[in-house]
């Protein structure tokens, strides 16, 4: 039976970091099932999932504490279950693009949370403007639409939410 751990990582970014944290949990006879990672502002910072059967996954959360001396990272971890089915739901994606303000993700997901429409993944950045130099800021989801929920109305109401308030957006099926 396969058991699972959850590993939150961060730390001063540098190459071959993703390298020796993966060479680490391969040599304890673990697994990568998942994972994100992203560098932001000088800051490396990985999530991922491993598996393992019930020995490994306790070997290496007994070796966490020397994995994050060695790494210079800040470790934690926590055991975690396989997801349950989710026929019930589907994916979408969801682009939304401002002009950057405060508020921007909380509104966002308030309107999702409110109609419980789970976001799975949440990506924002900013940038530049050409020509003005404004400063934009970009929100990417992937949300989980329960099969009970209008398609059709979902996507009214929110575009009506983004035009109220000026943001410009796309929300579409994922597919495959």
């Amino acid at each position: 039976m396969k058991n699972y751990l959850v590993i939150s990582a961060l730390g001063k970014d540098r190459p071959g970091i993703v390298h020796d944290l993966s060479t680490l949990i391969y040599e304890h006879g673990c697994n990568v099932v998942d994972s994100r990672m992203t560098v932001l502002g000088g800051e490396f910072a990985i999530i991922l999932m491993i598996s393992g059967n019930w020995n490994e996954v306790a070997k290496i959360e007994d070796f966490l504490p020397e994995i994050a001396r060695q790494l210079d990272l800040t470790i934690i971890s926590r055991r975690t279950e396989p997801r349950d089915n989710r026929s019930n739901l589907m994916p979408y994606s969801v682009e939304v693009i401002s002009i950057d303000h405060p508020g921007i993700v909380n509104n966002i997901s308030d309107f999702f949370s409110s109609r419980e429409i789970n976001i799975e993944e949440l990506n924002t950045g900013s940038y530049s403007a050409a020509h003005t130099g404004t400063t934009m800021f970009t929100v990417n989801l992937v949300v989980s639409v329960p099969s009970k929920v209008l398609i059709g109305e979902l996507r009214e109401q929110f575009m009506d939410f983004c035009d109220s308030l000026n943001l410009d957006a796309v929300i579409e099926p994922i597919k495959g």
